[in-house]
């Protein structure tokens, strides 16, 4: 096993304050969708060892690099849920979700081409990077704030990982511009519907299973959008999503700014979703 940036066991989860978040539905339900999330990373990993099985630099990185940090993210995230609100079945409620969120990981998700799937790994951690950085905006408890950032600092690492390789296979496919803003807007409109949407329904669903009056879906997302659209960091979304299409750096600093104003009112103007990792 490759050296990781950190380890569990470097969180002191006895530290936590939870009075500042036992009653906080809204950062309940960030941190437990993202760890629904983060703790499935081994059905989708295998897809894409699977793709890149001939390709042993990036095959050998996912199951020694990146899986395993991924899975360290999900199990540090339910620490922390389990510690704050020991009453809520994790394992259940996770269970329900695997269930459901399998049917959907399949190869068939992954794009035509390795180069072209490389730009969507590139927006699936631009998406987990802002959401990290968002979340720890956000929220006050200093153990989660450090673990956020912890987790923001490996997709950073991933996104760069992923650049790379995409480099490799853009000179190996010839893949043209068009292409890349192909999956560049397939991928970013999949920001609004994707599996993350499924991971914050079972964490509601199982937050107020046995409440006599449980709050809807649509009323609980509505909240948490609220929380965190205003920090979520948009023009360094747009920035990680534009550099798969190596833009003059003048032109892209230009865009950067318009275009983050017009991502922020089509993406942001429903819900926020933490980005799908199929």
């Amino acid at each position: 096993m490759a050296h990781m940036r950190w380890h569990l066991e470097d969180m002191d989860f006895s530290r936590i304050d939870t009075a500042r978040l036992r009653d906080r539905d809204d950062l309940f339900l960030l941190v437990c969708s993202a760890s629904f999330i983060e703790s499935g990373s081994s059905i989708y990993t295998r897809n894409l060892v699977d793709y890149f099985a001939d390709d042993a630099e990036i095959s050998e990185w996912l199951i020694d690099h990146w899986e395993p940090e991924e899975l360290q993210h999900g199990r540090a995230l339910k620490a922390y849920v389990q510690h704050v609100w020991p009453e809520f079945n994790w394992d259940c409620a996770y269970a329900d979700l695997v269930a459901e969120y399998a049917k959907l990981c399949t190869a068939d998700a992954l794009e035509p081409t390795r180069g072209q799937e490389m730009v969507a790994r590139c927006i699936v951690e631009m998406g987990t990077t802002t959401y990290y950085q968002a979340l720890n905006a956000v929220c006050d408890e200093p153990v989660l704030r450090d673990l956020t950032w912890r987790i923001r600092t490996d997709e950073v690492q991933h996104y760069k990982h992923f650049y790379h390789y995409f480099l490799q296979y853009q000179q190996q496919e010839n893949l043209h511009r068009l292409q890349v803003i192909a999956v560049l807007w397939h991928r970013v409109a999949e920001l609004r519907q994707s599996d993350a949407d499924i991971a914050l329904r079972h964490a509601v669903a199982w937050r107020f299973r046995d409440s006599k009056q449980p709050p809807t879906f649509d009323a609980m997302s509505k909240q948490v959008y609220a929380l965190i659209r205003p920090e979520y960091p948009m023009q360094l979304a747009v920035r990680m999503a534009l550099k798969p299409l190596q833009l003059n750096a003048s032109l892209q600093r230009r865009a950067e700014r318009p275009l983050a104003a017009i991502a922020r009112l089509l993406l942001l103007n429903e819900r926020f979703n933490i980005g799908s990792s199929r």
